[in-house]
């Protein structure tokens, strides 16, 4: 889609649809709102005293010009409470109203940019949420399915300034937003590919694809490679499966010879049955998306590849099927993980961890400073936050604000758990250094506790998305079912934060 910044006044500009907006309460409108009204004769006023607009959040009212103005259509989207104003409704309202121009037909969607008059937001920033809050929210996934004439597209989206000198700045910033959202898109794209087109290998070519695109070093390691490092825990949940594991290490080096690097490790479990410990078979297609993780970190690196934060960033993707059969790993296994210590198999459908124990082994192995891990990890998580927010397990106090204040800025919720030394004795075993389970009590804080082990005393975070990667509750920005690309978008603007204490 065609995004561009034009210096012009509002009620000149041609478009099928043309988006301004209104805040809760506001009877009479101004701005680039009250032009729009005095050029089609006070209607938007009209509407506001009948009642039909109100500004109230997520509210958009269609316009008929009726040839007022160049503008087929006007859609005035609510804005919600002025008080309670800021980026992230930006993008909510963004999102909700470029779709509702869509649906109507819409190719050329015009937009004033939001918060940046009376919502006194940085026009700058404002321009970037209202690009990524668009192009995040006509997002659709249609690769398996014929297009037919129902299909509607948006071909140009065009913000609209009339000062010259802002709409340049806002067209540097537009790219930003489009950055961000297209790495969130394309970890959605993964998310939503079927398990038999992505599969271990594919995943570890897409990664390479993506580094060789930016001009990245991508290095893809093997499962004799696996083997000679020493990890155990990864090639144990592989060997039930016919598709080999693969890992796959994406290398920016924004700042080389800096003594810091941030390592994202994303689960990336192409498929998981739970192996002899079998899932259920009601829902189970949907454990394609146990390797959202992967495709997160996937997307966080083309972010940060195109917007070269100073900084040295490793993105880790360890990925495997989780498969029952013949060869597959038991419960009462002991497998050894690369730093050498051993896990009792208590259940194999905890793979995830095992896979991320080696990963992270391999992060610090090449000079991983801090470390965040990303994974799909436990319906316990689901059942302690639900759909709405992340759980964050970590031994940093400093790592784990930093991620908590990335999030913020995206609009993607994150809540940290408690991680008491107390809980470390569920996964003690009777026969090996560790076991992969520590009971159904504080489960999402015990499999973090877990990953502990083999971060030791490196910075670490672990993010448990199962309950937001799929399944997100309803937000504008989030229009389909399948991936949400979280937390693409945080662990990117992580990068960006970190780079500016460098």
């Amino acid at each position: 889609m065609e995004i561009r910044v034009v210096p012009k006044s509002i009620t000149e500009l041609e478009a099928d649809a043309l988006i301004v907006n209104l805040f809760d309460g506001v009877s009479s409108p101004s701005g680039a709102t009250g032009d729009v009204d005095r050029a089609l004769g006070g209607a938007i006023t009209d509407l506001i005293q009948s009642g039909e607009i109100k500004g109230k959040l997520g509210e958009v009212t269609v316009v008929h010009t009726l040839g007022r103005i160049p503008a087929r259509r006007v859609l005035v989207a609510g804005l919600g409470k002025a008080e309670a104003f800021d980026l992230e409704k930006v993008r909510v309202v963004s999102a909700a109203a470029v779709r509702k121009a869509r649906d109507l037909g819409a190719a050329h969607v015009a937009s004033i940019v939001h918060g940046a008059g009376i919502g006194k937001l940085d026009h700058k920033q404002a321009a970037a949420a209202v690009v990524e809050g668009t192009l995040l929210g006509l997002y659709t996934f249609k690769e398996y399915q014929k297009r037919g004439e129902e299909d509607k597209e948006v071909r140009e989206f065009t913000l609209v300034e009339i000062d010259a000198g802002k709409a340049r700045a806002m067209a540097d910033a537009a790219r930003v937003g489009r950055i961000f959202a297209e790495g969130t898109n394309l970890a959605r794209d993964l998310g939503n590919e079927p398990p038999n087109q992505l599969t271990p290998s594919a995943l570890a070519d897409r990664a390479a694809k993506v580094a060789e695109e930016l001009g990245l070093e991508c290095e893809v390691l093997d499962a004799e490679a696996m083997g000679r490092l020493g990890m155990g825990a990864l090639l144990g949940v592989a060997q039930g499966s016919a598709e080999p594991p693969k890992m796959a290490v994406i290398k920016y080096q924004g700042h080389p010879g800096g003594k810091e690097t941030l390592a994202l490790v994303g689960k990336g479990i192409t498929f998981d049955t739970g192996g002899i410990s079998l899932k259920p078979g009601q829902g189970m297609e949907e454990m394609k998306f146990d390797m959202c993780g992967a495709a997160s970190v996937v997307g966080a690196m083309r972010i940060i590849g195109q917007l070269k934060p100073k900084i040295n960033v490793l993105g880790v993707i360890p990925t495997a099927e989780n498969m029952p059969g013949g060869k597959a790993q038991r419960p009462g296994d002991i497998v050894r993980a690369m730093n050498g210590k051993t896990i009792e198999i208590d259940n194999t459908d905890a793979e995830g961890r095992l896979i991320l124990a080696d990963a992270i082994c391999y992060a610090r192995k090449l000079g991983a400073t801090r470390i965040v891990d990303i994974a799909t990890l436990t319906g316990a998580c689901v059942v302690a936050l639900g759909h709405v927010a992340s759980g964050v397990v970590a031994n940093n106090d400093d790592l784990a604000e930093q991620v908590l204040a990335a999030g913020k800025a995206s609009g993607e919720k994150f809540w940290r758990l408690p991680a008491y030394d107390e809980y470390k004795k569920q996964i003690k075993s009777d026969y090996a250094d560790l076991k992969n389970t520590g009971g159904r009590p504080a489960g999402a804080i015990t499999a973090g506790l877990f990953l502990a082990e083999f971060a030791e005393e490196t910075p670490w975070a672990h993010l448990d998305i199962a309950g937001t990667a799929n399944e997100l509750a309803e937000v504008a920005w989030q229009p389909n079912k399948g991936a949400s690309g979280i937390p693409a978008r945080t662990l990117a603007r992580l990068a960006l934060s970190l780079a500016e204490r460098v």
